[in-house]
């Protein structure tokens, strides 16, 4: 009988706790088996356990969390193995990709130091020519450009980051990769490139891959296998295809609906056709004319003794763009295109190298950094990741009413009193209970809630969403997004919707501007750009996006 590579029994996972409470059990009674070359996905919402399992399997869980029940690898018991054993066992046997790969990378190294200490450390014997032409051959695997080798995390984009992460990651050539949510910040085109890279190795050197994931076409695609997490339990286990076509537990059919929901075309009747041409016959509320970002790379000392030419990224190269009032527009294109320093340029958080930004008639590149200041009380901002931009020493209510007290528009009395009111409007009910509440006790979905009521306070016309929902799961996606629709009619807002998800553009967004290597290469209405792109690009971006069903 064939051995399995890894097998998973009555897992049970309970974190820290204060005081003497009742044990939590963040992961209830798990069991599962992968054999070599099998691909499974692990799906469900945030807070289900499905990082603990990832954490628990290679011993990263907190000091004192309590774990029970068997992991098993190739025969051996992981939970037993020796510091030193353990050591070799995370890299050589199995190798884990972090969703947040600034957790992964060290800020002072670079990207080429990362690849060799993780080879020193593992393969001494290899010389530091053979490692280095290894770790150049694995960082083309996932597009990172030999000229990036001697550059440092913080010069990376947040998707070229996690492609670094996954390279460090395949470098040691594991048996198991437990790869936990390793594309939400990738567009469509690398993450199809990464899987792919990823299955193709599953074939071809047996190896398996444990896909913990929200996005459910994704796991579709490319797992054999899927399990379904509920509260810390696994609710249910089947083949992939078996799982999607009759699901058979209520959560499993709930996931699928939100995510089929998200992916279904938005229909525009004549009425709307109409309506949205008026909006567009309105002045633009947002013009940005030959809009430029360079940035240099300087040259290290050895380079510069050879006299190196100095090495310019155009980050955004001669943008021109009209945002109109109560419009979507979306703006899609690949990591490292230039989508969140448009963003961020638009915003003069960044100062532009060149070219206009325009904003309710006022031209925002001249006004001094007070004025600009008082400007974006009007234009706000959602993020992707809603831990990272609220601050966690301060409360739901201090962080929402900041604003309002930095613009000199409330007292604190009366600030109490609109934050409370906010957080109703946003469906954080009771609204007393999460004034007093710290980022840290609420789920992802509850965080991206507050970030977006932390940006509707000071009453902005326009609010720019830089990848808002792609780190939260199918079904608290789907809410935030109508959350977002309704929000806009009542608040008569206008959104700049910066996504790497194609069927979350073509679900909420009313035009669509495709972006690549720093330019918009294709702007059109929704339904033009997905039924009949004219670039290149934006075909191949189409092609790259899984879908659950074809519509």
């Amino acid at each position: 009988m064939k051995q399995s590579l890894f097998t998973v029994e009555n897992l049970r996972v309970a974190y820290p706790q204060r005081g003497k409470e009742a044990e939590t059990w963040a992961v209830n009674d798990v069991s599962f088996t992968l054999q070599p070359g099998e691909k499974m996905g692990l799906v469900g919402e945030s807070g289900c356990g499905k990082s603990t399992i990832g954490k628990a399997v290679m011993r990263l869980l907190p000091e004192n969390s309590q774990v029970t029940g068997k992991v098993i690898f190739r025969g051996d018991s992981v939970l037993d193995l020796t510091p030193e054993q353990m050591r070799k066992f995370r890299g050589e046997a199995v190798a884990l990709i972090f969703q947040d790969p600034m957790t992964r990378l060290d800020p002072l190294m670079t990207i080429g130091n990362h690849c060799l200490e993780t080879l020193a450390a593992h393969f001494p014997d290899l010389s530091k020519q053979q490692a280095k032409e290894k770790a150049l051959e694995t960082l083309a695997k996932v597009k990172i450009p030999a000229s990036r080798w001697s550059q440092f995390p913080h010069e990376f984009s947040g998707g070229m980051r996690q492609r670094v992460a996954i390279a460090l990651a395949l470098l040691l050539s594991p048996k198991l990769i437990v790869a936990d949510e390793p594309t939400t910040s990738l567009d469509v085109t690398v993450s199809a490139q990464i899987l792919q890279e990823l299955t193709r190795l599953c074939s071809e050197e047996n190896m398996g891959l444990l896909l913990i994931s929200h996005d459910l076409a994704m796991v579709a695609e490319y797992c054999d296998r899927i399990g379904v997490m509920y509260q810390g339990k696994m609710v249910e286990m089947g083949k992939t295809e078996v799982v999607f076509q009759q699901p058979q537990h209520e959560y499993t059919q709930s996931l699928l609906k939100a995510a089929l929901h998200i992916q279904q075309e938005k229909g525009i009747d004549a009425k709307e056709e109409g309506r949205e041409k008026t909006e567009r016959e309105k002045l633009p509320i947002l013009k940005v004319r030959e809009l430029q970002q360079h940035y240099t790379i300087e040259p290290n000392f050895v380079q510069r003794l050879f006299k190196t030419e100095i090495q310019t990224i155009k980050a955004v190269d001669g943008i021109n763009l009209e945002l109109y009032p109560g419009e979507i527009l979306g703006l899609v294109g690949e990591s490292g295109c230039g989508k969140s320093t448009l963003s961020r340029t638009i915003l003069q958080l960044i100062k532009p190298t060149a070219g206009k930004v325009e904003f309710l008639g006022q031209e925002l590149t001249s006004l001094t950094r007070e004025k600009v200041r008082t400007c974006r009380r009007q234009i706000q901002m959602v993020f992707q990741d809603p831990h990272a931009c609220l601050n966690p020493v301060m409360t739901v209510g201090e962080s929402i009413a900041d604003p309002l007290l930095i613009h000199k528009l409330a007292d604190s009395k009366k600030a109490r009193e609109e934050v409370l009111w906010m957080l109703e409007k946003v469906g954080l009910t009771p609204a007393q209970m999460y004034y007093q509440c710290y980022p840290g006790e609420l789920s992802g979905g509850q965080q991206q809630r507050v970030a977006i009521a932390r940006a509707l306070i000071t009453r902005p016309k326009l609010i720019i969403c830089d990848e808002p929902v792609s780190m939260l799961d199918a079904s608290v996606q789907s809410q935030v997004l109508d959350l977002m629709l309704q929000l806009k009619v009542e608040f008569e807002l206008t959104y700049l919707f910066i996504t790497h998800d194609l069927w979350l553009a073509r679900f909420l967004c009313d035009r669509i501007a495709v972006m690549n290597g720093g330019k918009i290469v294709e702007l059109g209405a929704t339904k033009e750009i997905f039924s009949r792109p004219q670039h290149p690009y934006t075909q191949t971006l189409l092609a790259a996006a899984p879908l659950l069903a074809k519509t």
